[in-house]
């Protein structure tokens, strides 16, 4: 079945769902180096920033979560290098530097256009490590969808408190699923899609998380057919403090899943 997404890009629910702000000018110019403008339509670009790092080292595609922007990852994308791994966040329509205006649809379809411009903007550049997806919270959808549907241009997935089930979490956003016929089949299928992928796969999600529950991050790692999967739970974390409640733990899962797929 084809997900119909036209169904939540609703102004009543496009509100809840997106939040998207600005990029403040000062941020921008300490990064400038890094920054890329991704085309993903006619006259629609995709801020994203590349923290590179060596030729050979692996890479991480990031889709970050609801109210956040690249720039917001610029303190923690040198930990990523520390770790011998380049680092590559992007942002959505209306986000950051990109233009447009944000809905489900252009964020599910834009992923295949980011996912191609940057395995091309790597392959120019000399980069010969492997490329991982990571999505956190909302970004989950857009990983989770190019896990299913292009699981051979990526080395591993990392999904960090994502949703399995959409419906819980519009209603916890203000939404009223029921009102529009939504239905978690005609849209982003997030259990059937990691049916689809067999590929490395983390999950990392937070004990006490109160937007999208512990068990979402379960059943999202249940669900996938991958032999090589790991859900790590992290002790006492709610949905914003999950990277600083144990940073060596949730470092310590990523680099050994992105030295696993560059050996």
């Amino acid at each position: 079945m084809q997900p119909d997404y036209a169904i939540l890009d609703r102004p009543a629910v496009l509100s809840h769902l997106f939040h998207p702000r600005r990029e403040d000018r000062a941020a921008a110019a300490i990064a400038a180096a890094g920054d890329l403008l991704i085309p993903v339509a006619d006259g629609v670009t995709l801020g994203a920033r590349f923290h590179a790092a060596a030729a050979a080292a692996p890479n991480i595609l990031f889709f970050h979560g609801n109210g956040e922007i690249v720039a917001d990852y610029d303190d923690i994308a040198p930990i990523y290098q520390r770790l011998g791994i380049g680092f590559l966040p992007v942002d959505y329509r209306g986000y950051g530097r990109s233009s447009g205006s944000p809905t489900v649809a252009a964020m599910m379809r834009d992923a295949h256009r980011v996912l191609d411009f940057v395995i091309d903007h790597l392959a120019r550049d000399g980069r010969t490590g492997p490329l991982l997806v990571m999505g956190r919270s909302l970004g989950s959808a857009p990983a989770i969808e190019l896990a299913a549907a292009r699981p051979d241009l990526l080395a591993g997935v990392i999904i960090e408190s994502g949703f399995a089930f959409a419906r819980p979490l519009l209603e916890i956003l203000g939404a009223d699923p029921q009102a529009i016929g939504f239905t978690e089949e005609r849209t982003f299928d997030h259990i059937g899609k990691m049916r689809a992928y067999t590929g490395p796969l983390l999950v990392i999600h937070a004990e006490f998380d109160h937007l999208i529950p512990y068990a979402d991050g379960q059943a999202l790692h249940d669900a996938s057919s991958s032999r090589h999967k790991t859900l790590l739970r992290i002790p006492g974390a709610d949905h914003n403090d999950i990277m600083w409640r144990a940073p060596q733990d949730y470092f310590s899962a990523i680099q050994r899943l992105a030295g696993a797929v560059t050996t």
